[in-house]
């Protein structure tokens, strides 16, 4: 199946988005995803229903938009009885962000905003990056690199006073999620693995079929977890049918 729509990591995203005019109307299941920062997945065919654990399979590295997660060692409960868009939210957010969650920055950033991201305004955030050349700037649970979230906003129709909240950044990952074909899987029209597939050319801390992250090398990424235990995860989040 041609795959559209799907962009890369540092690239424009999220085309099939509408505009809005704050963050309160992007959910793609009509609820807000958990806020869930501490957790961790491990595939376990021991584990009760719905605990998901991934074992840890790198160390941190330093990309583009993967944060380190320094812990693997807690549960993830894949039936959170929200939705399956805030269940999939947490599993990017464990590959992408770890233990700080909304608040997390690229560890390899060596001049840190001034403030949690959480407490910023999207100006704020702005001139953090500005002022700070030549470092990473991946911010938030979903670790949105510069020239994503400045698309993001501008699609939202969001305004630089806007406060970087967990409610604006699940927003903005809901716009991600459509551009990844979320709908669409849920509908039937593309199959899991597709979507998987769009899912890591977004987010470069999962694999591909080739158990490789898509930017795999690229300022050093890397899958953080092997092909099986995405797809072992991903049967388990889709395995009802709740929103």
């Amino acid at each position: 199946m041609k795959v559209t729509h799907t962009l890369p990591i540092l690239a424009t995203a999220a085309l099939m988005a509408a505009t809005a005019a704050s963050a309160d109307s992007f959910s793609l299941s009509g609820t807000r995803s958990a806020m869930q920062s501490d957790i961790s997945f491990n595939v376990m065919q021991s584990a009760g229903q719905g605990q998901i654990k991934l074992r840890p399979k790198v160390q941190p590295k330093v990309q583009a938009r993967t944060t380190t997660i320094s812990s693997r060692s807690r549960s993830f409960q894949a039936f959170s009885g929200i939705s399956t868009a805030a269940d999939l939210k947490s599993l990017i957010a464990w590959a992408e962000a770890g233990p700080k969650g909304y608040d997390a920055v690229q560890y390899g950033a060596k001049r840190l905003p001034p403030q949690r991201p959480t407490q910023m305004t999207i100006g704020e955030i702005y001139r953090w990056i500005d002022r700070t050349p030549g470092q990473q700037h991946a911010i938030g649970r979903y670790q949105f690199i510069p020239a994503t979230l400045r698309s993001l906003v501008r699609q939202a129709g969001l305004s630089k006073n806007d406060r970087f909240t967990p409610k604006l950044q699940d927003g903005l990952a809901d716009i991600l999620l459509a551009d990844a074909g979320f709908v669409s899987f849920k509908k039937g029209e593309i199959s899991r693995h597709r979507f998987m597939e769009n899912l890591a050319r977004i987010w470069a801390g999962f694999p591909t079929a080739s158990g490789r992250s898509y930017y795999h090398g690229y300022a050093g990424n890397k899958a953080v977890i092997s092909w099986n235990e995405f797809d072992a995860v991903m049967r388990k989040i889709f395995a009802t049918k709740r929103g």
